[in-house]
């Protein structure tokens, strides 16, 4: 009875002798009694690696990243249990909820699930995708429209997430597509095609971190640099077109081809919420309608925020826009609308809508909890001086390896950004110091600049305490660790050739000789993996 008690109980087992190994050797280092030998040093990445590594082993995502939390009280305060409680809510938990920005991207949460929620109970969800089921008759079909409005849909990451889910889960449930892999797609348009566009919440943020400069320029010259981001989608629509998935993702795919099991978890919270029953009364203009009149508000809403409508160009309104605050009032206005517009329509009563308010918020409560441990974890690595030990790594280690730059930059980001789950805060430190190390003017100064963007988006990508990708999951309704373990040999995958060809174009400095390589090396790679597989049932359906 005992040895089986062990043998289940395994992982946790593991989990708490990790942790318990963790306060001994900390105790241990604690020489100074207050926590100060422990930031600014290698110290400052533990709690992260301690949530990461803990989700991926026991695949518990609050627990995981509660533990990385305590750890990173427990440092900073050097082990003193009082300041630790202290430090968790007033400079973790309670003093995120209290910014302003975090708040209205949960509000925008809350608004984006209600949303969703009203249209499945309107049934437009269920007649678009009887409609675009006649008209995409493959899972490849599925795949590359998925792709193609994940990418058109480019002015800010939040809104691709939650809103790509929303309008191709019915055509990508159809086509027996996991949503693990929905998952994939979505998260790989949010970041990587935001850091690639001129005209996007992201655009304007690393333009306001470059100082004395013209930070747009260099942004738009850094794109066909920006390896990651470019060869992320190269690689998405060639996995669509070979019918290519590898990893523990070809098993998510598999059951849901062979088994029509979308989930491979045990977790019902988003079966139960897709059975959701509707009116049957809607039709493909109940979801089309509703989600064009929230881009079109959410637009209006982001330049609104930047001062567009006092006299301000639409390009710096973009580049001086609030996203948090413009996104909450643009789905605000497209609720509004919804509302107004269902029951005009009668596909909907007043007492079906109010029933639907607290029923979107249910929904979205997972994501708003992994959100606010994340931002509390992300707060601890802060307190810690996470990002001053790395970028002062980075910093120390330019001299005598300029032609390497480039790489080493990349790889930096990468690991700040996974540690820390921000790309937005990984390259507003970081881009201040490329700009001071390298020569003004020259083209390795644009290929840095572009490395530490890619690497910032490659390791936002593969954080599971990342926001994007937590959104990615809410969006695609997918269980978040699924999400993460399916995801992550695909962006290591993507990350590796960009790494090369950082490598490179460090010597050639030459983005039209570089990056048609490395689309070359990618595709090729990809071709060479399905040339190994042998063809399966799996294969012969997926083509169907």
């Amino acid at each position: 009875m005992k040895q089986s008690w062990a043998r289940k109980n395994t992982k946790s087992i593991i989990a708490i002798a990790a942790l318990a190994l963790f306060i001994i050797l900390g105790l241990i280092s604690n020489k100074n009694g207050d926590g100060s030998n422990f930031t600014q040093t290698f110290w400052a990445l533990i709690p992260p690696v301690i949530a990461i590594g803990l989700a991926l082993l026991t695949r518990e995502v609050y627990s995981s990243l509660f533990a990385g939390i305590l750890s990173g009280a427990l440092l900073y305060t050097g082990f003193n249990l009082e300041k630790t409680v202290n430090v968790i809510f007033t400079d973790g938990i309670i003093a995120k909820l209290a910014d302003t920005w975090n708040i209205g991207i949960l509000i925008f949460l809350v608004i984006l699930g209600i949303l969703v929620t009203l249209i499945n109970k309107a049934g437009g969800s269920a007649a678009y995708g009887k409609w675009a089921s006649e008209k995409i008759k493959s899972r490849r079909g599925a795949l590359l429209a998925t792709t193609a409005l994940g990418i058109l849909i480019f002015v800010d990451d939040y809104f691709n997430c939650l809103t790509v889910g929303s309008v191709m889960r019915p055509v990508t449930d159809k086509h027996k597509v996991s949503r693990a892999k929905l998952a994939y797609l979505i998260d790989s348009t949010a970041a990587p095609v935001c850091i690639i566009a001129p005209i996007s919440s992201w655009a304007a943020a690393v333009a306001g971190v470059v100082d004395n400069t013209d930070g747009l320029a260099l942004f738009i010259r850094a794109i066909p640099y920006n390896f990651y981001a470019l060869l992320t989608i190269v690689m998405m629509v060639t996995l669509a077109i070979l019918n290519l998935d590898f990893g523990s993702m070809r098993v998510h795919e598999e059951n849901a081809i062979n088994k029509n099991d979308l989930y491979t978890t045990t977790d019902a919270t988003y079966q139960n919420f897709e059975t959701e029953s509707s009116s049957g009364k809607g039709g493909i203009i109940d979801l089309v309608l509703p989600v064009v009149v929230l881009i079109f508000s959410c637009v209006v809403g982001l330049i609104y925020t930047g001062g567009f409508f006092s006299g301000t160009s639409f390009i710096d309104a973009f580049a001086a826009c609030d996203a948090s605050l413009g996104l909450t009032l643009g789905s605000f206005i497209a609720l509004i609308f919804t509302f107004c517009f269902f029951i005009f329509r009668r596909v909907l009563t007043f007492k079906e809508f109010s029933d639907s308010v607290p029923k979107g918020f249910i929904a979205m409560v997972p994501a708003i909890l992994i959100l606010i441990f994340a931002w509390t974890l992300s707060s601890m690595t802060g307190l810690l001086g996470a990002a001053e030990y790395v970028s002062g790594l980075m910093e120390s280690s330019a001299a005598g390896f300029s032609y390497f730059l480039p790489a080493i930059i990349f790889l930096t980001a990468c690991g700040l950004s996974f540690a820390t789950g921000t790309s937005w805060g990984t390259f507003g430190i970081l881009l201040p110091i490329v700009v001071k190390i390298i020569d003004p003017g020259s083209e390795l100064l644009i290929i840095s600049i572009s490395a530490c963007l890619a690497g910032a988006v490659c390791g936002d990508h593969c954080s599971p305490i990342s926001d994007t990708t937590i959104m990615s999951s809410t969006g695609a309704q997918c269980d978040h660790i699924n999400h993460v373990s399916t995801q992550l040999p695909y962006a290591l995958f993507t990350a590796a050739v960009s790494f090369i060809m950082y490598i490179i174009s460090g010597f050639v400095q030459n983005a039209f000789i570089v990056l048609p390589l490395g689309v070359c090396l990618i595709v090729g790679l990809l071709i060479g993996i399905k040339s190994l597989r042998p063809k399966s049932a799996y294969n012969r359906k997926a083509t169907q």
